[in-house]
């Protein structure tokens, strides 16, 4: 992925988004949200993601 910006943690993701953690994982499981998964197996969400959830709300 390029040009994605900032990567958030996902509790980051979560208080940005104004949902729990375990939201931002079922999301990451089902496709809605689109993770970066580092080598560490650790999983990060992208600021266009985050931006795009919002977008969509607002909808």
């Amino acid at each position: 992925m390029s040009n994605t910006g900032r990567l958030h943690k996902p509790n980051e993701a979560a208080e940005l988004l104004n949902v729990s953690r375990q939201t931002i994982w079922a999301w990451i499981k089902r496709g809605k949200i689109k993770a970066v998964k580092l080598p560490s197996g650790q999983y990060r969400i992208p600021d266009s993601e985050i931006v795009r959830i919002l977008q969509g709300a607002k909808e």
